[in-house]
């Protein structure tokens, strides 16, 4: 039988058998039991970060199957040969629900109204921002974006797609545009939604020149990773007035007591929780069933991401 370790019990009983397989608790925080047996690796979904350098005491690793969607801090310390398959398509259902639900707390003012509540005080009225006839602009068309494009499609607003390249739409936009179009789509946007994938291309790529061509008082919502944002170049257009945002990612993460963009105002923060919902597990279980059938039958992988064999 060959070994597979998963980070819980509980991930086991919701697994349940697999033919072939023999599934065994491993939470990664010290070396596994029969070492040399595991075949296998699901790491932890929450808090895995300081414990996947263990996955070198597992030394006949063959597949590290992870529980996210991005993967670059584990494919940096995967050991040389061991392959890598990420958990695309499990978390599109809730990080959409938290892109809308950000864009909504930050049109609608929630943080206002929140701290009014906490005081007891009852904020006169006023006229507050709606999603409804606003121009989104989401930045990174793959399977998340089109999650997110389909909940905001119902709320009357005008909907453009970007991604790496140009190429045909779907049935939620006409075409989808590439990056490069970027200076030209900008001002023309009052929501930007950004889902790209952490790389090379995309580090920094929310940076001043972005920040500038969006028009005043537009709004945007990070829901990828932080380090796709300059910090400092946000906090200066979010401290002039210009812009809002609402982000569920930061660089720094976490985001340090008294770093200034706690206090900026027009920011709304929530601590990288896109994926952390009641609809999380459902996917994550089907998709582990799906992967362990198939390496146990020897049939393709879905998600791959580095194949085995392959270099760091």
């Amino acid at each position: 039988m060959t070994l597979v370790t998963l980070p819980g019990q509980d991930w086991i009983d919701a697994v349940g058998p697999v033919p072939g397989l023999e599934l065994a608790v491993w939470d990664m925080a010290g070396p596994p039991e029969r070492a040399d047996e595991v075949k296998v690796v699901v790491p932890p979904y929450m808090g895995a970060g300081p414990l996947l350098p263990n996955i070198r005491h597992a030394p006949s690793v063959e597949l590290v199957q992870t529980l996210t969607a991005g993967y670059e801090d584990i494919a940096a310390v995967l050991p040389e040969g061991v392959g890598l398959a990420n958990a695309a398509g499990v978390h599109d259902a809730s990080t959409a629900e938290l892109a809308l639900a950000l864009t909504l707390a930050s049109l609608r003012d929630f943080p206002d109204f929140h701290a009014a509540q906490q005081e007891g005080r009852w904020l006169p009225g006023s006229i507050h921002q709606a999603l409804a006839d606003k121009r989104v602009l989401i930045l990174g068309y793959g399977s998340i974006g089109r999650a997110i494009a389909a909940r905001f499609t119902p709320f009357e607003v005008e909907l453009t797609a970007v991604a790496s390249t140009a190429r045909a739409g779907d049935d939620l936009v006409r075409s989808v545009h590439g990056v490069d179009e970027l200076p030209s789509l900008l001002p023309e946007h009052d929501v930007v939604v950004v889902i790209v994938p952490l790389g090379p291309a995309t580090a920094g790529l929310v940076d001043d020149a972005f920040l500038s061509a969006m028009p005043d008082g537009a709004l945007l919502v990070n829901v990828a990773r932080g380090g796709v944002v300059d910090t400092d170049a946000l906090v200066e257009h979010l401290g002039a007035g210009r812009l809002r945002a609402a982000l569920d990612v930061t660089d720094p993460e976490p985001l340090p007591e008294g770093h200034p963009l706690w206090s900026v105002p027009g920011v709304l923060i929530t601590p990288h929780v896109g994926g952390a919902s009641t609809a999380f597990k459902p996917r994550a279980v089907r998709l582990l069933r799906e992967q362990l059938g198939a390496y146990a039958a020897g049939r393709p992988l879905r998600n791959i991401v580095r194949e085995q064999g392959q270099g760091a």
